[in-house]
Parts: structure tokens; C-alpha cells; sequence
């Protein structure tokens, strides 16, 4: 009981080297890192489920002390184990924010081509380019036009809420 004990809480420590490891490895070997941290995991898990039986096996004056060396080894291997999967979820996510953006600057972005296509016809059908400034100038003041309707329209709505109820 007491060599594998002292064996399991070495493995232990050696898993928190790893997970030091972990942060400083580069993006090629960190698969590698992490599957060499969640195969210790796995053997500590299963080195524990042998201690719990030796517990139950010791004498009753040493068995409290035994379950509880035992369960603080179960809880620094959860503790670590919980901090891999946190380290594995960060790296995806940042992985997916790279790609993502490889993405968005891989795109490339297009004005709308309806304004071209309103141009080309105009200019098959024969209008000068005086005619087409102008009617851009009209479309232009027409934006405006309309946002000066907007606000009067939302003015009155709230000048007939205020003073009619």
C-alpha cells in the first residue's frame, strides 16, 4: 500500500511538470504533451482505485488515515485533470478565433454591385455621365430626405402620445 501510495503521488507530481510543459510547448507538440498528461492521468486513476481497496484492507486504526491520504490524491488528479480539459477548451477556442480570422482575411469584400449594374445599363441605354452624376447626386440627397422624414414622423408620433393620453 505504502509504495504505491508514494508511487501514485510521483506520478502526480510528474503530471504537474507536464502541465507545465503544457504552456511553453509549441502548437506542433502540444497533442503530443497532451496525451502523454491524460495517459499518466488515466494510470493514476486506476492506481487509486487499487489504494481504495488496500484502505479497506488496512487495519481499522490506520484505515481513516489511509482513505483520507487516498481521497487528497483523488482530488489533486481531478484538480488536474479539470486544468487540462480547461487548457485543451482555451486552445480550440483560440484555434477557432485563428481560423476564423484566416477566414474573414482570406474574403474578399465586394461594394454592392447593383450601383455597376444600374451604371452599365445607363450607359447601354445611352445616358450621358452628366445624367448619371446627377441622378447619383438625387440618390444622395434622397438619403437624406429620408432620415429627415424619420426623425419629423417620430417627433409628431411622440408629440401625440404626450399631449392626447
Amino acid at each position: 500500500m505504502e509504495a504505491l501510495y508514494h508511487q501514485t503521488n510521483k506520478q502526480v507530481h510528474e503530471v504537474q511538470a507536464y502541465m507545465g510543459r503544457l504552456e511553453t510547448s509549441d502548437k506542433q507538440s502540444v497533442h503530443l504533451v497532451e496525451n502523454e498528461i491524460q495517459a499518466r492521468i488515466d494510470r493514476i486513476f486506476s492506481n487509486l482505485e487499487r489504494l481504495e481497496i488496500f484502505c479497506n484492507k488496512e487495519p481499522p486504526s490506520k484505515r481513516q488515515n489511509a482513505k483520507l491520504r487516498v481521497d487528497q490524491l483523488k482530488y489533486d488528479i481531478q484538480h488536474l485533470q479539470t486544468a487540462l480539459r480547461n487548457f485543451q477548451h482555451r486552445r480550440y477556442a483560440r484555434e477557432q478565433q485563428e481560423r476564423q480570422r484566416e477566414e474573414l482575411l482570406a474574403r474578399t469584400f465586394t461594394t454592392n454591385g447593383t450601383q455597376k449594374k444600374i451604371l452599365d445599363v445607363a450607359n447601354m441605354l445611352g445616358l450621358s455621365n452628366t445624367v448619371m452624376r446627377l441622378t447619383e447626386k438625387r440618390a444622395f440627397q434622397d438619403k437624406y430626405f429620408m432620415i429627415g422624414g424619420m426623425i419629423v414622423t417620430c417627433v409628431l408620433m411622440f408629440l401625440v402620445v404626450q399631449y392626447l393620453t
